[in-house]
């Protein structure tokens, strides 16, 4: 099997409960990625995820090999029938297919451009090693979906559940960059297999892909939005209409304490790296309702119960 997309889980539920009582006993099955190779491929810088993963491997036995392509690999062609006279030195045809034969599982992380709607919708560099590799592959953040920090996120919320039917946030904060879609359209989509009250909440002009969002509920006030929220989860994007575009920096969009102070005591959540007093003022993110180190500890469990399902499968 391949991880590309969170909807590439069965049962969600099950993977969290499983992920979590891996979580007590990480290295129960050392066993089970002995004398296996996973390929860990950054097209993209990375802190979390390649520590994590590295890590989740690690704790199944397996041996990780890491290359970083902008700096080490051949600059890599992805189109078909293409002439290669320029710059790019080999094709994807035979670099996945040569990868596949180093390891069990290969991992990708490639960003959206942001600069051609197209091709990053296409998702370029994932889909050709997922055609091209023999081996499963993995995501591990492409141009539109990051569906290892969302099954992190699904955790996180499992663990700090609320005995009611929860109230979650998605919001959009200013960031002095134009970022990918990623983070949040897997958020969304692991948020529709959930059974809680969902609101998207962003200044008009940054609505994500309509694919993505369908009926999700989309709250332009802010302030309406957060109230009675049990968790507040911010992360910035740039326009899709617009595509890749900072249409607005709206510093009214901070997350501040006052604004949680609307919820019900709600938990913060941030995927990180997040910019302070920009996306969120140091008071909430250094708060005893901030898990957003727990979250991120949770990045290994994800993985871990991604590479235990593809190992068993």
């Amino acid at each position: 099997m391949n991880y590309l997309s969170i909807n590439d889980i069965d049962n969600l539920s099950d993977w969290v409960k499983e992920a979590i009582a891996l979580k007590k006993n990480p290295l129960k099955n050392q066993d089970l990625g002995k004398n296996k190779t996973i390929g860990l491929l950054f097209f993209n810088n990375s802190l979390r995820t390649r520590l994590s993963t590295q890590k989740a491997a690690l704790n199944l036995g397996m041996e990780p090999i890491v290359m970083n392509f902008g700096s080490e690999g051949w600059a890599l062609e992805f189109e078909d029938g293409t002439v290669m006279n320029q710059g790019k030195s080999e094709h994807v045809k035979e670099a996945a297919q040569v990868i596949s034969q180093f390891c069990d599982v290969i991992a990708i992380r490639a960003f959206a451009s942001l600069k051609d709607k197209e091709k990053d919708l296409a998702e370029e560099v994932l889909t050709a090693f997922a055609k091209y590799a023999t081996v499963p592959v993995v995501n591990m953040e492409s141009s539109v979906g990051h569906p290892l920090q969302a099954l992190a996120d699904a955790i996180t919320l499992e663990e700090n559940k609320v005995n009611h039917k929860p109230k979650v946030v998605l919001s959009w904060a200013p960031h002095p960059k134009a970022l990918p879609h990623a983070v949040a359209n897997s958020f969304i989509e692991m948020m529709q297999k959930q059974d809680a009250n969902f609101v998207i909440t962003h200044p008009k002009g940054y609505e994500l892909n309509p694919k993505v969002v369908k009926n999700s509920i989309i709250e332009y006030n802010q302030n309406k939005a957060f109230a009675d929220a049990d968790f507040i989860y911010t992360k910035n994007w740039s326009s899709f209409k617009d595509y890749g575009k900072v249409i607005s920096q709206d510093k009214s969009w901070t997350i501040t304490q006052e604004k949680m102070n609307k919820t019900n005591h709600a938990k913060f959540m941030h995927c990180l790296p997040v910019r302070r007093n920009v996306v969120v003022v140091d008071a909430v993110l250094d708060s005893k309702n901030s898990i957003v180190i727990e979250q991120a500890n949770n990045r290994t469990y994800a993985a871990q119960i991604v590479l235990k399902k593809i190992l068993e499968g």
